[in-house]
């Protein structure tokens, strides 16, 4: 299968990328820019929330990454 060409340069990434905004269970949360260790663009979320379980409420850990397509392979 052909790999995915990504649509930006690494320039343009740095430059233009904005936070993204995520709602899980109802509470807005902010994806932060990041260029990852591995060379890959993208985006990252780190944070807690509550949720609900029946009438008891849980505390759970949250890890998003939102990469994108191709960006790996993008001149440094």
């Amino acid at each position: 299968m052909a790999k995915s060409a990504c649509p930006v340069t690494r320039a343009e990434f740095v430059s233009d990328a904005k936070p993204v905004e995520v709602i899980i269970n109802g509470i807005p949360m902010t994806a932060e820019v990041k260029e990852f260790s591995t060379g890959s663009l993208g985006w990252y979320l780190n944070g807690k929330a509550n949720i609900k379980v029946g009438e008891k409420t849980v505390s759970v850990q949250i890890g998003m990454n939102l990469t994108i397509v191709g960006s790996k392979e993008l001149p440094k």
